[in-house]
């Protein structure tokens, strides 16, 4: 068996694109449909433009993906999006496609502003004044992503109404094109491709660090972005879940979980949750156990999935398993995904509260979600579907198989 080091010394197999091709993605269409959806929701919102500062939310608008995780702690790039009118994008690095202008950024982090953030926020309203005029809008409703209370103040010191940007990018990459879906196809199949390789060099004395090390390294092999967990955890570090990887060697008997988390090519999220079994040694009939609760649990709420249903009918509707579970249990049951985990989220009946209601609906992307696992118990086990909804139902688009060894 290849040892993990072999996988990338002698790497003739992380370029998805040699065992198939890439589904047909009109880039074109996918950054016109995208841009529509965002103005799209401007105008609900009856706002004049908005202005972007989320990396992934540049993404989503005008395909900017320089320095993603930089923009994400220190934001030196933002884009301003109107109803009608040329994208104007401010601090930035090469050129992104369909935007009308690049212009110099003012700064919006203190690494770039320092004390002087007020200052730079004053001249950053005064740029939106300008632009509103430019454009020739006489609305004063403008959203705003994700910036410093300085900048929502000048702004508002000028006679703007401001609302949460984030209404209008969530709102707008809700609901997917075919040409979403499909890079969606190809980052699971990519994430699929890694996860093949991780099965591959599971054995005795590998750590959790090199498995996940196998995933994200076929993801950037595929021109992929990042991951924004690494959760992998075996043996004792499975129970309780969410505790990432570690050098921690594999044994015999183990039980070894991972949830992708995979920003993959063009953007797109890949979150594929399964356990794998580290032999010579058999499965346990406990494990087995918790395998099969999982695996109940996931192919129970999966027949939940469908347009239509409510966010509290799901939920009211979902399995649920045995109080000893409760404690330990993921977070949610369902949630939306993307370019990221998205809208909607639904949590369990004995978890968290639920903030809102709303209703599934053809073309969203979502995830299905399963942790097994009591307190104090050695053993769990994390399971994750992520699946299109289809106007009957949905579309399984984790195609991973389940351990066939746990299975009974």
């Amino acid at each position: 068996m290849p040892s993990a080091d072999e996988f990338v010394m002698d790497d003739r197999w992380s370029d998805l694109r040699k065992y198939r091709d890439m589904p047909e993605i009109d880039m074109s269409r996918l950054y016109a449909y995208r841009l529509e959806r965002l103005r799209s929701a401007l105008r609900r919102a009856e706002a004049a433009m908005c202005v972007v500062v989320g990396p992934r939310s540049l993404r989503y608008a005008v395909d900017y993906r320089t320095y993603s995780l930089f923009q994400h702690q220190v934001p030196t790039t933002y884009l301003f999006i109107p109803i009608e009118g040329p994208l104007v994008i401010h601090g930035v690095y090469g050129n992104p496609p369909v935007v009308g202008e690049a212009r110099v950024a003012r700064p919006l982090s203190f690494y770039d502003g320092g004390y002087e953030l007020t200052t730079a926020a004053d001249a950053f309203a005064d740029d939106v004044k300008r632009y509103l005029s430019e454009i020739g809008s006489s609305n004063r409703r403008i959203a705003v992503e994700g910036v410093n209370p300085s900048i929502t103040q000048a702004l508002m010191q000028r006679g703007l109404e401001v609302i949460d940007g984030v209404t209008i990018t969530e709102q707008a990459r809700m609901i997917k094109s075919a040409d979403e879906v499909n890079c969606i196809r190809w980052a699971v199949a990519v994430a699929e491709l890694g996860i093949t390789k991780m099965k591959e060099a599971l054995r005795l004395g590998v750590t959790e660090l090199q498995l996940w090390a196998l995933l994200n390294y076929t993801n950037l092999a595929n021109n992929g972005d990042w991951h924004d967990g690494r959760m992998l955890a075996s043996g004792p570090r499975i129970n309780p879940w969410l505790q990432e990887a570690s050098y921690r060697k594999v044994e015999s008997g183990d039980l070894v979980g991972f949830d992708t988390d995979m920003v993959g090519p063009f953007g797109y999220f890949a979150d594929v949750s399964r356990t794998f079994h580290c032999g010579p040694a058999k499965p346990t009939r406990r494990q087995k156990e918790l395998y099969g609760l999982a695996v109940k649990e996931v192919e129970h709420n999966l027949k939940l999935v469908r347009p239509g249903v409510s966010l509290r009918e799901f939920r009211h509707n979902a399995l649920l398993l045995p109080k000893e579970y409760h404690q330990n249990a993921y977070s949610c049951l369902l949630h939306g995904v993307g370019m990221a985990d998205e809208y909607p989220r639904i949590n369990p009946a004995f978890g968290s509260p639920m903030h809102y209601d709303g209703t599934l609906e053809v073309g969203m992307v979502v995830c299905v979600e399963s942790y097994v696992g009591s307190v104090g118990e050695r053993d769990g086990v994390k399971l994750e579907q992520q699946v299109l909804i289809t106007d009957d139902g949905y579309e399984l688009l984790s195609m991973y198989p389940l351990e066939e060894s746990l299975l009974e």
